[in-house]
């Protein structure tokens, strides 16, 4: 059998995201349903269990990160949060904390490479990947909602923590999809790009569970 979401669930989607970020609203827990596991959906027994980030969840880390601040000689160089102007520094395909080219950290005048901003892409992916596998644990899951989640851990490091890995656990998906747009904000503020990152992300996620 296919689960399907209803289309009043949809419309309740479309809204979230189309009202304003900022007013702080928290949308209602559901409670979950008792559903059968759909075709398609993969747990921890089977190989798709131990997946890795596919082409649409890249797609979409590269869409939202884009590898900024590309310099007229060709190297990329770190910029700080936009959210604290100060830390964490983030350089290439939104990558923080250790410095794998030069040693150290990164921060104020790191330079690397294209070749190595894709690198570490690709090396921080696989990590990510393993760490969402962890969370979810044996929950029933496609390669969707998978790409999904590795993309909202790629941003906020939360997936071990956050009630959307709770609720992705619990099969309540409906519930899933409205936890995406509750991680809007940096440094107190909501901001825009991250509202459409959320957005998109349970877009992703939803196509899925369908």
């Amino acid at each position: 059998m296919q689960y399907q979401f209803p289309s009043p669930l949809l419309a309740v989607v479309r809204r979230l995201f189309a009202i304003s970020a900022a007013d702080g609203g928290t949308p209602a827990p559901r409670e979950k349903d008792e559903r059968c596991i759909p075709d398609g959906f993969a747990t921890a027994s089977d190989p798709a269990a131990q997946r890795m980030v596919g082409s649409a969840g890249i797609a979409l880390i590269k869409r939202f990160e884009g590898c900024a601040r590309l310099r007229t000689d060709g190297l990329v160089e770190a910029y700080p949060d936009p959210g604290t102007g100060a830390e964490p520094w983030t350089i290439g395909w939104g990558a923080t904390g250790r410095d794998h080219v030069h040693g150290g950290r990164i921060g104020p005048g790191t330079l690397w490479t294209q070749d190595q901003c894709d690198a570490r892409l690709a090396d921080d992916l696989v990590r990510y990947a393993a760490e969402v596998r962890t969370a979810i644990g044996d929950a029933p899951t496609t390669q969707p909602q998978f790409d999904a989640l590795v993309s909202f851990h790629y941003n906020t490091g939360a997936i071990a923590r956050a009630t959307l890995t709770q609720r992705h656990r619990a099969l309540d998906y409906a519930g899933a999809v409205r936890e995406f747009a509750r991680w809007n904000r940096a440094g107190g503020r909501v901001l825009k790009g991250l509202v459409r990152r959320r957005a998109a992300e349970a877009a992703l996620y939803m196509s899925g569970a369908e």
